[in-house]
């Protein structure tokens, strides 16, 4: 069952209250996706430490995504419903809980226990801060809710290899809580906006209209994930360098793509799309060539896949935000952002079980050379697209007229 049109006010928020909200939103989204990407550089000091294999190494990476897939169905609707400042408050403390679990791990158990709670954190809090910050304003909002949450996994690697090399098993998780404190403050501070008051359980229902859109955004959206999905899980354990420089590496994927965002408003997010898809396969081709064994090779794959990655990813966040009902918003953004996070974490998953019969080389290979196949089937979708639903966009939000 849909929640009703009250889940969200008709009218627009006061202007002193709109700064207020696009603050907070944007700062939960960062800083809940800056903590689930701190530990990346860390994997391999945290195999080294409790001596596990690489198969339950891949495992403690996909947890997030595999937890954050159903959060985001479960929760998703739950803003649309109970309004966003509840669904983000409790996100900030679940976020709170799992770098606890960080901060005092003395096995993998606790690696686990922590991906899980940073899956439900940012699960739960997608879809409501991606609704609050597109509330009035759906084309902008869309890119300034892709670029937080952009620059928030760009920033986790960074910060985790930098503090890494003071305090890997400490400092970057009590660093995080400080700034989760400050994300409290802000959702605390927003008016409660009025829902519907009941949270019905149900899979987010996709207008009619926009389903083919939907799911070519989700097609496409799931590429450009596994891409990056594929640095953020498996680049630090294949370069084995120094966690500052592999922090580096893996955040210049995401810098890149935060880089290249400005350009879906001038492109349109069909043609932004298109153009990132032949950037990603760029940099799929040169990872199944050299199985990111080389640094140098790696840093020009990282330049490909994040300008890819921020076009593809920009293109259909926009894409879908602009034939989303106002009311509709946070559930179908988190319908959206499910298929964008099955994409990050199958690929840990996949190459976790590969490597229980061929070196972790050779199953990135195959991984590569699988994914690459998926490049014109996205592309083919986004022609589908266009042909069936033909969208407008309104000058007024930024984007050309024609999708």
């Amino acid at each position: 069952m849909i929640p009703s049109a009250r889940s969200f006010p008709r009218t627009l928020p006061d202007a002193a209250d709109r700064p207020r909200e696009l603050r907070a939103g944007a700062y939960v989204l960062v800083v809940l996706t800056a903590g689930a990407y701190l530990p990346s550089p860390l994997y391999p000091e945290y195999q080294r430490v409790f001596e596990f294999s690489d198969l339950t190494m891949t495992l403690i990476y996909a947890t997030f995504a595999l937890v954050s897939a159903p959060a985001l169905v479960l929760f998703g609707q739950a803003s649309d419903a109970l309004g966003p400042r509840a669904v983000l408050r409790w996100s900030t403390l679940a976020a709170a809980a799992g770098s606890l679990c960080f901060a005092l791990a003395v096995g993998p158990g606790w690696l686990l226990a922590g991906r899980a709670l940073q899956g439900i954190a940012l699960g739960a809090a997608t879809g409501a801060a991606g609704a609050l910050i597109a509330r009035g304003s759906p084309g902008r909002g869309a890119l300034l809710a892709s670029t937080a949450f952009l620059a928030g996994t760009a920033a986790g690697p960074i910060a985790g290899g930098v503090l890494g090399r003071v305090d890997a098993g400490l400092l970057p998780y009590l660093v995080h809580l400080v700034l989760l404190w400050g994300a409290w403050r802000l959702v605390s501070a927003l008016e409660s906006a009025p829902g519907a008051g009941r949270w019905h359980l149900a899979l987010p229902a996709i207008p009619g209209g926009m389903r083919v859109l939907f799911a070519a955004s989700a097609v496409n959206g799931f590429l450009a994930w596994t891409v990056v999905g594929l640095f953020l899980s498996l680049i630090p354990s294949l370069l084995r360098a120094d966690p500052a420089v592999t922090g580096l590496v893996v955040g210049s994927v995401l810098i890149c793509s935060v880089l290249v965002q400005p350009l879906v408003r001038s492109l349109g997010p069909r043609r932004a799309q298109l153009r990132g898809l032949g950037a990603l396969l760029v940099s799929l081709v040169l990872l199944a060539a050299t199985a990111g064994t080389s640094v140098w090779v790696t840093c020009a794959m990282a330049v490909a896949a994040g300008v890819g990655h921020g076009l593809v990813y920009g293109g259909a966040s926009a894409a879908v935000a602009e034939r989303t009902p106002e009311e509709r918003r946070g559930g179908i953004t988190g319908a959206l952002y499910l298929a964008f996070y099955l994409g990050s974490g199958c690929p840990a998953v996949i190459v976790g079980l590969l490597t229980s019969t061929w070196p972790l080389t050779t199953a990135v290979t195959w991984m590569a050379v699988a994914t690459i196949l998926l490049v014109p089937v996205a592309a083919c979708s986004l022609f589908l697209a266009a042909g069936s639903v033909r969208m407008k966009v309104p000058e007024s939000q930024g984007f050309p007229s024609a999708w």
